[in-house]
């Protein structure tokens, strides 16, 4: 949707001094409020533009102008979260401006508007009167060049609808027969307990009011209605056991069917989406929301349909004995159908609330056990602590607000059951005054009405655990809707024996409104060895991650041996990637389950064997189990280096064709990175190698090193070749050796 531009808001600081410096019919095109200064400090700061000149406030309160020419130009860059704005001329640079990247929205504007008006001065045309795209959904402002909303793209929290519990209908199809067999049996066993109140009209009316007006007891009949009774009884039980059971399994196994889909789903997202979710959440959803919906299923649903069906069936069966009565019995009925329409309302909203608030809970168990040993080490036992209970405060005031709303609705309906039964006796036993009906027809229809009110109370009470089921469906399809930003390809191109060439063609990659990488090509030979070195936040990690397909890029392509890699599937390509990592991840459980972990049939001698390459064999003898040692969770049982060693078997086991290592030696001490060194070294041969060090001694063999810097290449080649370039490279080194060197004065003074 296009709508017509807007002319910008002044802030409010700005605003007077602002519009006095404004030229009599000169209107503002486009603000950006700069929050940084030169030396990157904090400070405020103002651009506006428009139709004739661009004016800056600098935080010194001073302002500059410049009128617009066809000679100038804005250049826009953004690095490790801040961004730049130089305008320029074609005598140099006239002025420079940086802003964090909450600004960057408005940079991009001003930048368009600039644009947009130099473009007027060169053509000679006035410029045309922009339109910007908008959000069909929320109507809010579309970033320039995109075309997902940045407000609806987030989950929104919106209150679930009971209709969500219809969407469980896919994982029930399976089991439709039986769902089938259970309604029947349910039905059955429905009718069975209403023929009880009817055979007490005839017990009444034809054996006790008569033997009570001096008639001999009917025996006969006597016997033949309490066998009734008792058959009733008989079959009640044994259909609802049947029922009880068919559906019970039936709703286990749906249950667990969508334990089992949701994981799958959920595991073969992208790294973008974890990005955003906390640990705790997640597990929340696949655990307790899929116990809470099992629940639902097997015992809450079964009841809501049980009650259906009796209060219909009472119903004709009150009507077929007398419709005056039946027309009494129901005029409750309204007011508490309105009463739950009411209170459903307001529930749906609270129990979505109440599972996001747990989230809270369980999220802060998720940080805080894992690393416990950060929490003992800066003693922050009680910050943790206090933190629980602020998040179980919460949790409580929530639980504690729909329970206000609860405990006054649920008595209600149990007042107007009783009140309707007390005026179904009053007119009942009038009725019996006039002989309109026998005391044995108002003893069976108070029979009835106490199973219809009783499932109506049921009925009413339902509301809550169907909200809470609702609540927790909706949060399970919130993953299950999800589309990966990494999809799978339709048609996946099978991919032969890898030889290991990588292509990058003009790739670049954006985090949000974040350039990160920008026009990067690089080709690199099968078995060589590549090294990226550049600063914190140049880009290496994400080259790596691209190079991964844990994200896919948003411009040109990347290729293994000439074979894009979106139209490989993931499994097939990753299978061909050995990923060795700064801070290695190692799994509960044995130390040959772990070594195993990429190739689960590997015999003990290819265990062992990968484990001597990496020089792990021999440490590993010396646990007490070997090799089915029992390492912690995330290997709490071995240090760095150890643990290290074992992530290098693990990929020296499936025997990659393109080895990929991210500071893999950047945590450990000077001895133990000799050990992991001489790992890699068996790790890297023959293998297309691309390693990242910050350490830049630890590349000298890698056949070319590639110097990056703000995500893109600035310089390429071998040590001694950079080394005599004295640019990018020269610096990073000398400035390494002069920390070493720093660091050396500073232990021998101490």
């Amino acid at each position: 949707m296009l709508l017509p531009i807007s002319e910008p808001k002044l802030p409010a600081i700005w605003q007077a001094d602002a519009l006095a410096r404004l030229m009599p019919g000169e209107t503002v095109l486009a603000v950006l409020e700069l929050d940084l200064d030169a030396r990157l400090q904090f400070a405020r700061g103002l651009l506006l533009l428009t139709p004739r000149r661009l004016l800056a406030c600098s935080p010194d309160q001073s302002w500059q102008e410049w009128p617009l020419a066809a000679s100038l130009t804005l250049r826009h860059s953004d690095h490790a979260g801040v961004g730049s704005l130089e305008l320029v001329d074609a005598s140099g640079r006239l002025a420079h401006w940086r802003y964090t990247l909450s600004q960057n929205l408005a940079a991009l504007r001003l930048i368009s508007e600039f644009e947009r008006h130099i473009e007027a001065l060169l053509t000679g045309q006035p410029p045309a009167t922009p339109e910007e795209e908008v959000c069909a959904t929320c109507k809010a402002p579309l970033p320039p060049g995109e075309d997902e909303c940045p407000i609806c793209a987030r989950e929104l929290h919106e209150a679930p609808s009971t209709w969500t519990l219809f969407r469980l209908w896919r994982f029930a199809k399976p089991y439709r027969w039986q769902l089938i067999s259970g309604f029947a049996l349910m039905t059955g066993a429905t009718a069975a307990t209403l023929v009880p109140p009817y055979l007490t009209m005839p017990l009444m009316d034809k054996v006790l009011i008569p033997y009570q007006n001096g008639q001999p007891i009917n025996t006969a009949l006597e016997i033949k209605l309490l066998a009734g009774l008792f058959g009733a009884a008989l079959l009640s039980w044994l259909l609802g056991w049947a029922k009880t059971y068919i559906l019970a399994l039936v709703s286990e196994r749906i249950s667990a069917d969508l334990r089992t889909t949701t994981y799958e789903h959920l595991i073969k997202l992208s790294l973008e989406y974890f990005g955003g979710k906390r640990t705790g959440d997640l597990m929340a959803r696949i655990g307790s929301e899929s116990d809470r919906i099992s629940v639902f299923l097997s015992l809450h649903a079964l009841d809501f349909i049980t009650d259906v069906l009796m209060i219909a069936m009472t119903t004709a069966i009150l009507f077929s004995i007398n419709h005056w009565l039946a027309i009494v019995t129901l005029l409750p009925l309204p007011l508490i159908m309105w009463m739950i329409h009411t209170v459903r309302d307001r529930l749906r909203t609270g129990f979505e609330k109440i599972d996001r608030v747990w989230g809270e809970v369980t999220n802060i168990l998720a940080d805080t056990i894992p690393g416990i040993r950060v929490v003992k080490a800066f003693a922050q036992e009680k910050r943790e602590t206090q933190r629980f209970r602020e998040a179980n405060a919460h949790n409580l005031a929530v639980n504690d607000k729909i329970n206000k709303t609860w405990s006054l609705f649920s008595p209600s309906v149990t007042l107007l059951t009783e009140i309707g039964l007390l005026v179904v006796w009053a007119f009942g036993i009038w009725q019996v005054s006039h002989n309109d009906i026998t005391v044995g027809v108002l003893v069976a229809f108070l029979a009835y009405i106490g199973r219809f009110y009783t499932r109506l109370d049921s009925m009413s009470r339902i509301v809550s655990v169907t909200q809470k089921a609702a609540a927790g469906a909706k949060r399970i399809f919130d993953i299950l809707d999800h589309v990966s930003s990494v999809p799978e390809p339709t048609k996946p191109v099978p991919l032969p024996s890898v030889q290991g060439s990588i292509q990058m063609r003009d790739i670049g990659f954006r985090y949000g409104n974040r350039s990160v990488i920008r026009n990067l090509s690089l080709d690199i030979k099968p078995g060589e060895m590549i090294g990226l070195v550049g600063h914190s936040g140049s880009g290496k990690s994400t080259l790596v991650n691209l190079i991964c397909r844990f994200y896919d890029v948003s411009e040109g392509a990347i290729m293994i041996d000439g074979v894009d890699i979106r139209s490989v599937a993931i499994a097939d390509f990753r299978r061909n990637i050995g990923l060795v990592l700064q801070e290695p991840f190692l799994f509960f459980g044995t130390i040959a389950e772990n070594i195993a972990y990429g190739k689960p049939e590997a015999t003990r001698a290819e265990i062992i064997a990968a484990a001597r390459a990496a020089h792990a064999h021999e440490f590993i003898l010396r646990l007490p189990q070997g090799y089915d040692s029992i390492v912690g969770e995330r290997g709490q049982g071995l240090s760095g280096g150890e643990r290290q060693r074992v992530s290098i078997a693990r990929a020296l086991l499936i025997d990659p064709a393109i080895l990929i290592m991210d500071e893999a030696t950047s945590a450990v001490d000077t001895e133990t990175e000799k050990e992991i060194q001489r790992a890699l070294d068996n790790l890297v041969q023959g293998r297309t190698t691309i390693a990242i060090a910050h350490r830049l001694s630890t590349l000298r063999k890698a056949d070319r090193l590639v110097v990056m810097d703000r995500g893109q290449i600035v310089e390429v080649g071998n040590h001694d070749e950079l080394m005599a370039a004295e640019g990018a490279y020269w610096r990073l080194y000398q400035a390494q050796l002069r920390n070493a060197e720093q660091n050396l004065l500073e232990g021998g003074e101490a």
